[in-house]
């Protein structure tokens, strides 16, 4: 069980869950259009086992069961993603009415259990017709992007708690086209240099977008994580700030001050759209609030046999997940110090933080020593207004398959039975004041 009790946190505390569209939904009939995710799991050696989120937890047709665990846990919200193949088959253009309608039956079962929705536009799944024509790469895709936001806006602004534009910019430009570990996994440093812009342009253009359209409450997800020098080397030590300068500072920097690290400036520049710093009025419109994604560490090491970044990325020898992620509760609380001292005075949510692991009790543990994390921020003056887990299912966890498993609820692919863990009851018991047994 929890150290904390949900009294701890005061009123106007949300506690959620959170879970991704490609990642659950499966349900790829009815209109829903290909998306850079389909292909790419499609494709050898790009997911560990070759998986697939054609099926994933069968969200599409199960989604009242899903929301009941939500309602029957306690938990005030749920943060889920709106597919965009499945609301506009071909990125831009017709809507799939099918796809729309389904949105309707999800968020209105959201709303007759009592569950706020808590949207995001983008959660990594690109329309394949969009990336047929440069992606992320082209600058038409942000022009698409607020088309889609807008729809969006019409159709389910006032039914929705809040709506954020993109989950994790870091993972959509940087993790997937220099890295080229998740979709459409370019390794490529122009490829890349353009996404790392494009998509934050995409953003400011949704949230003009979603504006004019009426829709309040409007933020973006951000994901953080803690940048260590290897050793304390003036070397290493120069590598973690290029890390934290490509890792954080440049989506934070970019969405709070329309400005970005000119350490990270001085290496893209050449491979950056012409006239990008026109954009920057764009990229940092005003927003209502900031989510936070958090999970780990990394130690950077300065190689100068690397190419762009001369840096290597290592774990240290602190617990880690089933994924090799280390357990570092306390970088959570800098993090939301560093954001509201140094970024914005806006309110923050922790909109994912979670853990990959089999052993249930090291999950509860983690649970735990970041909910303090969190307790210890908002006691040093910082507005966060919610905490989100990741995740409510077991699903699709893209490159790594089904592999891992992050879900406070027990997936059976083969059967799709749904069994709550340890870390569910926990919650419960947290949010509820109910054992196991729910007396």
């Amino acid at each position: 069980m929890f150290s904390l009790k949900r009294e701890d946190f005061g009123p106007g505390f949300d506690f959620g869950v959170a879970m991704a569209a490609h990642q659950i939904e499966g349900g790829q009939t009815d209109g829903r259009g290909p998306s850079i995710w389909d292909s790419f799991a499609a494709t050898p050696r790009n997911t560990k086992n070759a998986d697939t989120g054609s099926v994933a937890c069968d969200h599409y047709h199960r989604w009242p069961e899903d929301l009941d665990l939500i309602r029957d846990a306690g938990f005030d919200g749920y943060r889920f993603s709106f597919s965009w193949p499945r609301i506009i088959p071909e990125g831009a253009g017709a809507s799939n009415p099918k796809g729309l309608d389904f949105y309707d039956r999800l968020i209105d079962g959201m709303l007759e259990r009592g569950i706020k929705p808590y949207a995001t536009l983008y959660h990594w799944d690109l329309p394949s017709s969009l990336q047929d024509r440069g992606g992320w790469m082209n600058r038409d895709t942000t022009a698409a992007f607020a088309d889609y936001a807008a729809l969006i806006g019409r159709r389910f602004k006032d039914r929705l708690e809040t709506i954020a534009t993109v989950n994790e910019p870091w993972c959509v430009a940087f993790l997937s086209h220099f890295l080229g570990i998740h979709a459409p996994g370019y390794r490529d440093v122009r490829a890349a240099s353009r996404a790392m812009h494009h998509i934050l342009l995409a953003h400011g253009r949704a949230i003009d977008a979603l504006r004019a359209e009426g829709a309040n409450n409007l933020g973006i997800v951000v994901n953080l994580e803690k940048a260590d020098p290897y050793s304390s080397s003036p070397e290493d030590r120069e590598a973690a700030d290029l890390g934290d300068a490509l890792f954080n500072q440049w989506y934070l920097g970019g969405v709070c001050k329309g400005e970005y690290p000119q350490s990270v400036i001085d290496i893209i520049e050449p491979h950056l759209p012409r006239d990008w710093q026109a954009d920057m009025d764009v990229i940092s419109r005003p927003l209502d609030w900031i989510g936070v994604n958090y999970y780990t560490r990394s130690l950077y090491k300065f190689d100068a046999s690397v190419p762009v970044f001369p840096f290597t990325q290592h774990r240290g020898d602190l617990e880690k997940n089933d994924l090799g992620w280390e357990t570092v509760p306390e970088a959570l609380t800098e993090f939301l110090l560093r954001v509201s001292n140094d970024y914005t005075s806006l309110p923050l949510y922790v909109t994912e933080n979670g853990m990959s692991e089999s052993d249930d009790t090291k999950r509860i543990d983690y649970f735990d020593r970041h909910l303090r994390a969190i307790l210890n921020a908002r006691n040093k003056g910082v507005d966060v207004r919610g905490y989100f887990a990741w995740s409510l299912l077991d699903n699709f966890e893209w490159a790594e398959g089904f592999s891992s498993r992050f879900g406070i609820v027990e997936m059976d692919y083969a059967s799709q039975k749904r069994t709550p863990k340890a870390s569910y009851f926990a919650f419960r018991k947290m949010l509820l004041g109910r054992d196991f047994e729910g007396q």
